[in-house]
C-alpha cells in the first residue's frame, strides 16, 4: 500500500494495475483509463490462438501420393501404397479321385522373363489398355488336338478380355519340325506377345534318345525364334507323360511307362534355365516320375494308344495350365 497524492492522500492498492498513456482521441475510441494485467494476458492468449489457427488453415494438406513431377523413374505408385486391385481369383482344380502325389502347379521364371507379358495383361485387366494380347502356342499332337490350348485360351479370354490364342500343332512333331524359315515366318506374322513351346513326347519316344542332341535341337529352334522375335518372351511346357508299347511274339501288345520322359523333362528344364525361358512343368505337377502316367491311366483319361488323351484329359491339362498362368500373374501384380 502507498499513499496517493492525487486523491487527497487516500490509500491506493499497489497490485496488478497497468496505466495506459496512449491518447485514442484521434481514433474516435474512448479508451479506458487503465487495463489490468490479467486482461492483457487473456488478449495475448486469444491472439496467439487465432494466429495458430490461421497458420494451420493455410498449411497445404499432406499429399496422399507423390507429386507426378517427383515420382522417380519406374516407380509403381500402386505397389508403393499397397493399393493393388489387379489380382484375379485362381480357381481350384477338381482332380479325379485316383490322382496321387501331385506336385506344385506353378511356372518357373526366376529371371522375370514373362514380366512384360504380365504387365500387358495387367493393363488390359485394369482397363488402361484395349490392345489385343496375342499368344501363339506351338507343339506336337497334344497341341494339334486343340482341346488343351483352346481350353486355356478360352479361360484367359473370359478373365482378361481381348486375348488372341492361336495354336499351331503338328502331329508327330519334334521341336526341330518348326526350325524352318517358313514356319518361323508364320509365327512372326501373328505378332505374338508370348510364344509357348510344347514338345518332348516324340523326342522321348525315340529309344535312342540323346540328351545332347535334344538340347541342340531346342537351341536351334529358340535361336531362330529370337532372331525373328527378339523381344518376345518364350514359355516352355513339359509333356504330360506316356507309355512305351511293345509286342512279344504274337502276344497282345503290352505297355510300360516310358522311362525317357523324365530324362527329357530334366533336359528341357536345364535348357530353359541356361537360356532364359520360363517353364511350366506339367509332368511334375501331375505326379512326375512316380505317378504322372499312373494318374492319367488309372483315372481313365488316356486313349488306348497310351500316348494321347481323351477330351476330358486335355481339358484338365488346359485348366491346369490356366491355373499356373494365373498364379504367376498374381505373383507379378501382387509384388
Amino acid at each position: 500500500m502507498e499513499r496517493n497524492s492525487t486523491t487527497g492522500g487516500g490509500l491506493m492498492r499497489r497490485n496488478k494495475v497497468c496505466f495506459l498513456d496512449t491518447d485514442y482521441t484521434d481514433l474516435g475510441i474512448k479508451a479506458p483509463h487503465h487495463l489490468s494485467y490479467p486482461c492483457l494476458k487473456n488478449l495475448f492468449t486469444v491472439a496467439l490462438l487465432l494466429f495458430c489457427t490461421v497458420s494451420l488453415r493455410a498449411q497445404d494438406s499432406v499429399p496422399s501420393c507423390p507429386l507426378i513431377s517427383e515420382v522417380t523413374a519406374n516407380c509403381d505408385t500402386l505397389r508403393s501404397y499397397s493399393q493393388r486391385t489387379d489380382t484375379v481369383a485362381v480357381p481350384q482344380i477338381a482332380f479325379p479321385s485316383g490322382f496321387q502325389q501331385l506336385g506344385e502347379n506353378e511356372l518357373t521364371d526366376s529371371l522375370g522373363i514373362l514380366n512384360p507379358f504380365w504387365e500387358k495383361l495387367r493393363l488390359l485387366h485394369a482397363g488402361f489398355s484395349t490392345d489385343t494380347i496375342r499368344i501363339v502356342h506351338i507343339g506336337d499332337s497334344h497341341i494339334r488336338g486343340r482341346i488343351l490350348p483352346r481350353t486355356t485360351g478360352t479361360l484367359l479370354t473370359e478373365t482378361f478380355g481381348a486375348i488372341s490364342y492361336t495354336d499351331m500343332g503338328i502331329n508327330g512333331a519334334f521341336c526341330t519340325t518348326f526350325t524352318r524359315p517358313d514356319r518361323i515366318s508364320d509365327i512372326a506374322a501373328l505378332h505374338p506377345d508370348l510364344v509357348i513351346l510344347s514338345f518332348g513326347t516324340n523326342e522321348s519316344h525315340n529309344r535312342r534318345y540323346n540328351t545332347i542332341l535334344h538340347y541342340r535341337q531346342m537351341d536351334e529352334l529358340v535361336r531362330m525364334l529370337r532372331d525373328s522375335l527378339p523381344s518376345v518372351p518364350l514359355l516352355m511346357t513339359t509333356p504330360p507323360g506316356s507309355y512305351d508299347s511293345f509286342r512279344k511274339s504274337r502276344r497282345r501288345r503290352t505297355y510300360s511307362i516310358n522311362p525317357r520322359t523324365a530324362i527329357a523333362v530334366e533336359t528341357m528344364r536345364r535348357f530353359a534355365d541356361d537360356n532364359g525361358l520360363a517353364v511350366w512343368d506339367m509332368y511334375e505337377a501331375v505326379g512326375g516320375r512316380q505317378r504322372a502316367c499312373l494318374n492319367w491311366q488309372e483315372a481313365g483319361l488316356m486313349r488306348p494308344d497310351h500316348v494321347h488323351y481323351l477330351p476330358e484329359g486335355y481339358v484338365l491339362q488346359g485348366e491346369l495350365f490356366y491355373q499356373a498362368l494365373l498364379k504367376a500373374y498374381n505373383d507379378y501384380v501382387g509384388y
